[in-house]
């Protein structure tokens, strides 16, 4: 069996979840790992000289809890789904499963080397300052963003984390978050296929 291992990358709002979501309901045999589901305990986030709790690094996150769920698709991908209750939906014959994708969304995917150097494939949603302000301001985060908290800590964090990660890998499709949902859903789901159409080739010859 072939695995393919895709992440979907991006600044707070810029529409990766929904992205990742829509493609793994138009891809087989395919789930997805979240990494906004591993953030340690408020309480144990640390403050900044601002007063501002510290969300936007990787020590914010349970990344060894997150290699350990990717590392468990990687040995057994059907055993994952089946164990999870993860593939009712998209289930396909037997005979069809020679290639399991595990899509891997959260935005310092790419900031960790670890976990960077399994990916495959990689894409990173893009939208303007303006444009991403807007959008966190009209969300509801738990515990909620207190004033100033996106010029004085989001924003300047993204842009050092983007510098790190660009430092990182340069082989990273940009998309620009701006586009509709179903255009940025049929570039990526196209070049996701590709990519499994390519495997399959390879398996049989």
């Amino acid at each position: 069996m072939k695995t393919l291992i895709v992440g979907v990358g991006g600044m707070t709002n810029g529409g990766k979840s929904t992205l990742s979501k829509s493609l793994q309901q138009q891809i087989p045999n395919s789930c997805i790992i979240a990494q906004d589901t591993y953030f340690k305990d408020d309480a144990v986030v640390p403050v900044d000289s601002n007063g501002f709790k510290l969300y936007d690094v990787l020590d914010a996150l349970r990344m060894d809890t997150m290699m350990n769920e990717v590392d468990s698709w990687r040995r057994d991908p059907e055993s994952f789904l089946r164990q999870r209750d993860l593939n009712s939906e998209h289930q396909t014959p037997s005979v069809d499963k020679d290639v399991c994708v595990l899509i891997v969304e959260g935005f310092l995917i790419f900031n960790h080397r670890p976990l960077n150097e399994l990916f495959d494939k990689r894409y990173f949603l893009e939208i303007p300052y303006d444009v991403c302000k807007l959008r966190r301001s009209s969300r509801v985060y738990k515990p909620p963003d207190p004033p100033g908290y996106f010029d004085g800590h989001v924003w300047p964090m993204y842009l050092k984390n983007r510098q790190e990660m660009e430092s990182v890998t340069s082989d990273i499709v940009f998309l620009d978050g701006q586009m509709s949902k179903e255009e940025l859903l049929a570039a990526v789901c196209r070049d996701v296929i590709h990519e499994i159409e390519r495997l399959r080739g390879k398996a049989a010859s």
